[in-house]
C-alpha cells in the first residue's frame, strides 16, 4: 500500500473506533486514515490492536492511538475518550462498531452467554455513544456513527442474544435523536445497516452448532462495510442501509413478517453453516479476546463480493432521483409539445 499522497476528505479530523482490532473496524480505521485522520483504536487485544497501527501506519496513517479497553466497561471508555482527546484533540466523529455473538439456539444458551452479548454489543453502543456525547454536546459538533445490521431489524435464528442487542441499539438511537432534536443540537447520529460480511468473527465467535458457521450469502468484503461507514460519517443520513439483502430484510419485515418466520426457520439453520464440523474446543472471543493476530478478512474471500450496486444506489440517491424528475419533465414536455392527429371524414 502506499502512502496517502494528497489530503482526504477527514484531513485532520479525530475519529474514534470500537472493535478495531479486525473486520469492520479494522478496514474503517484504515479507510479514515487514508482520508487524513487522526484515528483511535479501540478493542481489548493488545496483539490485534499492535498488528492494525502497523498496517495504518504502513500505509501512510499520520496519527494512530492504540487503547485496549472492554466496551462492557463504561469508565473504561470515558477514560479512553479522556486520553484520546488528551493526545489528538477533540473527537470529531465516534464509529460504535464492537459486537460478540454466539451461535446457538436459546434453549443451549446460558443467561451469562445472553448477559455478555448483551454487555458488548447492546451496552458498548451506548457506552460509547455517551462518551462520546459527553465531549460533542458543549461543543455543538460531531458525528456518532452506530455500526448496525439488517438484523436489527429483522431477527434470524441461532443468533437470538446478538438479534436482541441489535434491536435495542435501534430503540435507543431513535430516542437519542428525538432529544437531540430537541435540543436543537447538530451533533448527528446515524446508524449504518450491514449486510453478511466477510469477517473474522465466524472464526472466533462462541458457536454450539455441529458445523462452523459461516455468513449467509450474499457476502461482501469488509472494504463495502468501510466505505458506507465513511459516507456516513459525511453526510447526514438518518440511517444507510448496505446491499440489497438489508433492503430485503426490512421491507419484507415491514410487510410480511409472518412469512419471513416461516422461511428463515426452514432454511436459516443450514444457511449458517459450512459443511465441515466446528472444533468445540476452540478459544472464541466472548469473554476475552483470542490470543493471535487479528486480521481484516474472514475466511470467506471466495465468494465475497468487493462492491454493492444497492450501496451505489443510496449513495446517489438524490442525483438519481433528480435525474428520474428530470426525465419525466422532458418527457411530460415532448407529449405536450407533440403535433395533434386529425383523421378527415370522422367527428
Amino acid at each position: 500500500m502506499s502512502a496517502r499522497k494528497h489530503p482526504g476528505k477527514f484531513i485532520d479530523q479525530v475519529v474514534v473506533i470500537t472493535g478495531a482490532s479486525a473486520g469492520v473496524g479494522r478496514a474503517t480505521a484504515l479507510a479514515f486514515a487514508r482520508e487524513g485522520a487522526k484515528v483511535a483504536l479501540i478493542a481489548r487485544g493488545e496483539e490485534g490492536l499492535q498488528s492494525a497501527r502497523d498496517e495504518i501506519e504502513n500505509a501512510g496513517g499520520a496519527a494512530v492511538l492504540t487503547i485496549s479497553a472492554d466496551v462492557a466497561d463504561a469508565q473504561a471508555l470515558d477514560d479512553a475518550a479522556e486520553r484520546i482527546e488528551r493526545e489528538l484533540g477533540p473527537i470529531d466523529i465516534w464509529v460504535n462498531n464492537a459486537m460478540v455473538t454466539v451461535f446457538a439456539p436459546v434453549a443451549e444458551l446460558t443467561p451469562e452467554e445472553f448477559k455478555r452479548v448483551t454487555e458488548v454489543t447492546y451496552l458498548g453502543g451506548v457506552y460509547g455513544t455517551m462518551a462520546a456525547l459527553k465531549r460533542m454536546r458543549p461543543r455543538d459538533h460531531g458525528t456518532i456513527v452506530q455500526v448496525s445490521s439488517a438484523l436489527a431489524h429483522r431477527s434470524i435464528p441461532l443468533q437470538s442474544a446478538y438479534c436482541g442487542a441489535k434491536h435495542a441499539l435501534a430503540g435507543f438511537i431513535d430516542a437519542l435523536r428525538c432529544e437531540l432534536i430537541h435540543e436543537r443540537s447538530n451533533v448527528h447520529v446515524t446508524a449504518v445497516q450491514m449486510p453478511a460480511l466477510n469477517t473474522p468473527q465466524f472464526s472466533w465467535a462462541r458457536n454450539k452448532l455441529p458445523k462452523r458457521p459461516q455468513p449467509v450469502p450474499p457476502i461482501f468484503q469488509p472494504e463495502v462495510a468501510a466505505d458506507a461507514i465513511l459516507f456516513a460519517a459525511s453526510h447526514r443520513r438518518r440511517d444507510l442501509p448496505v446491499g440489497a439483502p438489508t433492503w430485503k430484510a426490512e421491507w419484507g419485515q415491514r410487510f410480511v413478517p409472518g412469512l419471513l418466520d416461516w422461511y428463515l426457520g426452514r432454511t436459516a439453520y443450514e444457511g449458517q453453516q459450512t459443511d465441515e464440523p466446528d472444533d468445540h474446543d476452540r478459544a472464541d472471543n466472548l469473554f476475552a479476546p483470542v490470543a493471535r493476530d487479528a486480521a481484516t478478512h474472514g475466511e470467506f474471500d471466495r465468494g465475497a463480493r468487493n462492491s454493492s450496486w444497492a450501496l451505489w444506489v443510496e449513495k446517489h440517491r438524490a442525483a438519481i432521483g433528480t435525474g428520474l424528475l428530470i426525465a419525466g419533465a422532458l418527457g411530460a414536455l415532448g407529449c405536450a409539445r407533440r403535433p395533434r392527429k386529425y383523421t378527415w371524414g370522422r367527428s
